[in-house]
């Protein structure tokens, strides 16, 4: 198994989540974030955004901090399955922009279900 950790822009959850659930993937956990990565600043993405989200992006840019919204998506499957959706989150969220997003593939050891204490890829 793996966990396949995608941050990417906010506006894009919900296609990407949309997407994800087509191709059979219904299972994620989407947590709020913000973060930067090597450039200090992409003003474009202002524009895309939600009212919420610009006005966090422009308080922070106001405070000296430039740490931008963004979702990061936990996705756990099995170690087959990787290719395929790295491949969708990368078809929904590239746009050929810095801030695109960032993918990463982690390796798991084991997943218990809570409710059936059922094991491995029969948890997920």
């Amino acid at each position: 198994m793996k966990e396949v950790m995608a941050v990417i822009r906010m506006h894009k959850v919900a296609e990407t989540k949309r997407v994800l659930v087509e191709a059979g993937y219904n299972s994620l956990t989407a947590i709020r974030a913000v973060g930067r990565g090597k450039m200090l600043k992409d003003l474009s993405v202002i524009d895309k955004v939600g009212e919420e989200a610009r006005d966090m992006i422009l308080e922070s840019m106001l405070k000296g901090g430039r740490l931008i919204p963004k979702r990061l998506l936990n996705i756990i499957v099995p170690d087959e399955e990787v290719k395929k959706v790295v491949e969708i989150i990368i078809s929904v969220n590239k746009e050929g922009h810095s801030g695109d997003g960032k993918i990463f593939v982690l390796p798991v050891n084991d997943a218990v279900r809570v409710r059936t204490s059922e094991r491995g890829e029969e948890a997920i």
